[in-house]
């Protein structure tokens, strides 16, 4: 248990604490890459469930592909209509 003032060690081995630290650094693809390779191997079960939240917090949101289609689809929309209007 730490003492006043002090934090607790970081869960996870040395891998799992590099993979959060570029995620934290801002080097997504290359935490999921690191997390990927943790999974890979054998890890222990607390690396694998660190591995997994690691993934799954970087995984991208659904609703993102749904309104990228959108805009493309609105995109192809207008370019149609001026390609009708001034051809």
């Amino acid at each position: 248990m730490a003492k006043g003032g002090q934090t607790p060690p970081a869960p996870g081995s040395a891998e799992v604490q590099g993979a959060w630290a570029r995620r934290d650094a801002g080097d997504v693809s290359g935490a999921r890459r690191d997390a990927e390779r943790i999974l890979a191997g054998t890890p222990t079960p607390e690396d694998r469930a660190e591995a997994e939240e690691l993934l799954r917090r970087t995984a991208t949101p659904r609703a993102l592909y749904g309104f990228a289609l959108l805009g493309a689809t609105v995109f192809v929309l207008l370019l149609v209509l001026a390609i009708v209007r001034y051809a």
